[in-house]
């Protein structure tokens, strides 16, 4: 948001006894690049490290995200004190699960997944054609 680079990363493993050890040379190796040979202001990267050990990776794609999206279910629970609190969980729903470009593809097919972010979501495309209805043109 105000020039500064950020690279938010995640292992796709979300058990109790996860094995970071690939997480963690890749997340090394690919802030280290991005440091080392800057690609522009404001850059946001979002990395996804798949399961497995180091050696059963098989590399680093940048892609595009998945146009998927996350049925979320909220469970009400009491906490041993008797507070109330919300769990979350929920299944991704792949939209395209053929598409050979995306994160997702590339996360299940055993390499890490890099994806530029960027904050303005305008549908560019659109503009013309939504001056001529709404009669601007």
């Amino acid at each position: 948001f105000y020039g500064c680079p950020s690279i938010g990363l995640s292992l796709a493993d979300h058990g109790a006894d996860a094995d970071f050890e690939a997480a963690e040379l890749y997340a090394e190796r690919i802030v280290r690049a991005v440091l080392e040979r800057p690609v522009g202001e404001s850059l946001c990267l979002n990395v996804n490290i798949p399961v497995g050990r180091p050696e059963e990776i098989r590399g680093v794609r940048v892609c595009r995200q998945n146009l998927g999206y996350w049925r979320e279910e909220f469970y009400r629970r009491e906490d041993p004190q008797g507070r109330e609190y919300f769990w979350l969980t929920g299944d991704f729903v792949d939209r395209e699960p053929e598409a050979p470009d995306t994160d997702e593809r590339a996360l299940a097919e055993g390499y890490v997944s890099v994806v530029p972010v960027q904050v303005d979501l305008t549908d560019y495309a659109r503009m013309d054609s939504l001056r001529a209805t709404l009669g601007l043109e």
